[in-house]
């Protein structure tokens, strides 16, 4: 099975020249000396670590490719031709009663303080990148309107070029992250929740203390990783002002632009940017007791854990260390992940996918539940695009799983609407959208829905945003028939029964019935009456 072509990919401007790859290198089977290129090997003989990462940064979305052995496609849902779980009190199940528009998509997450959800979805960490940062009101305005969380991700404040910190070296203004938190809250009506995302950096500097104490935030997310990769937040820089800025703010910069060799390389334009890393966690569970406690001295009403890819030891940590701490949302992050700027071989090549760790999570969740030990609300993310998809990971995790972390999959419709907004404006609508119509009320099919709702504030409401709620609707719509088909008309009614597994291997994997299996022996007694 080839798993991944190495050595060449769109993500890294790299290709071979030959038709006839060797597989597990990617080497073409006839290296020719004199080579114009373009291979990774090739242009990493003079780009050297720039061909690490995918780009042009700033202006794409990366998501690795590589084709697992099994993934949530190798599940089928299941339908059935009577009942009705889940219908509100005194409705009898029935033809008229039991439609799919009736399907209730709302769920809720908290140890005691709960968050509800319109729809079972929350955003990836938006953080410090530049793509997070231009779309920030297409993304937080979307998100507020349909009613789910949106997560600011890792690094905001610290990157902030007019961050003010005080002798301490703890934050006194962070505009950056006032603007985020301000534009979120203009249209948040009581559905989702905006929290941040917190690193070791983010600790040093004081956010955690700043956003309670300036925006009264009730949740804060400790950060162990997530499914692209293990190394910390990354973003790359075009200047050695700001390079040589981070670097003394305490971040990691390479190169080192402090260096007088890498400040000659890039006077001569050899060094073209500079990347800016944190540093690793390192996680005790003393310590990570120590931390919620702390922040829930700090003021915050909900503490929650983002993990990544790691392996089966950080995932029982991260089960067994939360449920000690009543987390109040445990988001587990499969490999391969991706939204702004992780290292192409590490999204490809690191960590547990998705659909393995989840079955982990399982195991380790029935284990404890059976100790007489609560978890977490627990949401799962990595590789999500679409409400199948969705509906696969809540019913394989249930009980557990409450909601899907979804990233690249919700920032697409903020800037295909921001796109759409500005094609208009310049009078350059591609054909893909013109045949749809030429103004924005005849493109966006809920565009007159949301004018109705907020009448003059429509005015305020970025098109981006309403590319995000225009794409939930469907979401919504999608999974109620879904449901419907499984006759779940709640997001709690949904069970591991209600999907099959179509290979052998990923009932195996997974704990999920194999299709021959499946309801095979409830069948057979039928047959037999």
């Amino acid at each position: 099975m080839n798993l991944r072509k190495p050595n060449a990919n769109e993500a890294t401007f790299t290709f071979n020249r030959s038709k006839n790859v060797a597989p597990p290198s990617g080497i073409c089977s006839k290296c020719i000396d004199g080579c114009k290129g373009g291979c990774e090997i090739w242009l990493s003989s003079f780009r050297g670590r720039e061909v690490l990462y995918p780009g042009p940064y700033g202006e794409m979305t990366a998501g690795a490719d590589k084709n697992y052995p099994v993934d949530y496609s190798h599940l089928n849902i299941q339908g059935y031709a009577r009942g009705a779980k889940g219908l509100p009190e005194g409705v009898k199940a029935g033809p008229d009663t039991a439609v799919f528009s009736k399907v209730n998509t709302e769920t809720e997450y908290g140890w005691e303080k709960k968050v509800k959800l319109k729809i079972p979805l929350f955003t990836g960490a938006l953080g410090s990148s530049e793509i997070a940062r231009r779309n920030w009101e297409h993304f937080a305005i979307g998100a507020a309107i349909s009613g789910i969380t949106l997560v600011c991700g890792e690094n905001v404040c610290g990157i902030d070029p007019n961050l003010e910190l005080d002798n301490n070296g703890k934050i006194t203004k962070a505009p950056e992250m006032d603007r985020r938190i301000e534009i979120y809250n203009k249209f948040h009506e009581g559905y989702g929740e905006l929290l941040v995302q917190m690193n070791v950096e983010d600790t040093k500097f004081g956010v955690a203390e700043y956003v309670s104490a300036k925006h009264g935030l009730e949740t804060i997310e400790l950060k162990w990783g997530q499914g692209a990769k293990c190394i910390g937040g990354e973003i790359k820089v075009k200047t050695l002002k700001r390079a040589t800025e981070l670097k003394k703010r305490g971040y990691i910069v390479s190169p080192d632009p402090t260096l007088h060799k890498n400040q000659l390389a890039f006077n001569d334009g050899a060094i073209k940017e500079f990347e800016r890393h944190s540093r690793l966690g390192f996680v005790t569970k003393e310590g990570f007791l120590e931390e919620v406690d702390r922040l829930r001295g700090v003021g915050f009403k909900r503490i929650t854990l983002k993990t990544g890819a790691y392996s089966a030891l950080e995932l029982a940590m991260a089960l067994r260390y939360g449920a000690e701490a009543k987390l109040d949302l445990l988001t587990i992050d499969g490999a391969p992940g991706g939204t702004g700027m992780s290292p192409w071989p590490m999204m490809n090549e690191w960590g547990i996918p998705t659909f393995y760790l989840q079955s982990l999570m399982y195991q380790y969740c029935e284990k404890l539940s059976g100790r007489g030990i609560k978890v977490p609300d627990i949401a799962m993310a990595g590789g999500f695009s679409s409400e199948d998809g969705v509906f696969k990971a809540i019913a394989m995790g249930s009980p557990y799983v409450k909601a899907v972390c979804m990233g690249r999959g919700l920032m697409i419709p903020g800037m295909v609407g921001k796109n759409i907004a500005n094609w208009i404006k310049s009078g350059t609508l591609p054909k893909s959208v013109s045949k749809y119509g030429n103004t924005v009320n005849e493109i966006f099919v809920a565009y007159e829905e949301i004018k109705e709702k907020y009448g003059s504030k429509i005015n305020e409401i970025p098109m981006g945003a309403i590319g995000i709620y225009t794409y939930s609707k469907k979401f919504k719509v999608g999974l109620q028939q879904l449901m419907a088909g499984s006759r779940n008309f709640k997001i709690s009614e949904m069970s591991r029964k209600d999907i099959m597994a179509l290979t052998e291997e990923a009932s195996k994997i997974s704990g999920i019935a194999y299709v021959m299996d499946a309801y095979n022996e409830e069948a057979q007694k039928i047959l037999e009456e």
